[in-house]
């Protein structure tokens, strides 16, 4: 017997996602999973390194999540690591992120999987683009971060 998860634990996050990109609005959406995908998830075989969200006939599908089979989990099906899964959201905000979608330069980013009441849920972001100074910004900010941090460390020895 598998232990349950913490109702509010991260299962999977997709880092390079703030790098890459800067977020307008987050959203939360369900997700359509097989039972095997839900096991391999509690024991933390998901990865979200390439995930994109796309749109296809007024839905919104993951693609690029990655969920290793478990091989006790998996006997009798013939599990695809990279399936496309259906993201759950009420109509009228799909409509929206579609429009906001079709508007120049956005697009929509899983950030993160988690866990919330039992139920596996994906936060997906409308994102836009960073342009490549907006990168290097972030990279100098995130090193001066570390050398405050460093200074405070050895200041306090």
């Amino acid at each position: 017997m598998t232990k349950k998860p913490d109702p509010q634990t991260r299962i999977a996050e997709n880092k390079k996602a703030a790098f890459n990109y800067f977020f307008e609005e987050k959203f939360e959406a369900g997700m359509v999973l097989e039972g095997w995908e839900v096991k391999a998830a509690r024991e933390g075989k998901v990865q979200l390194p390439e995930g994109y969200v796309v749109i296809r006939n007024g839905e919104l599908y993951l693609v690029g999540c990655l969920i290793n089979p478990l091989r006790t989990a998996s006997t009798h099906v013939s599990p695809d690591a990279t399936r496309t899964k259906k993201l759950l959201m009420k109509k009228d905000e799909i409509k929206r992120l579609i429009g906001k979608v079709e508007q120049k330069g956005y697009t929509l980013v899983p950030i993160n999987l988690h866990w919330k009441n039992g139920r596996i849920k994906c936060e997906v972001a409308l994102a836009k683009g960073k342009a490549e100074h907006d990168k290097r910004d972030t990279i100098k900010e995130r090193e001066g971060k570390r050398e405050v941090e460093r200074a405070m460390k050895h200041k306090q020895r």
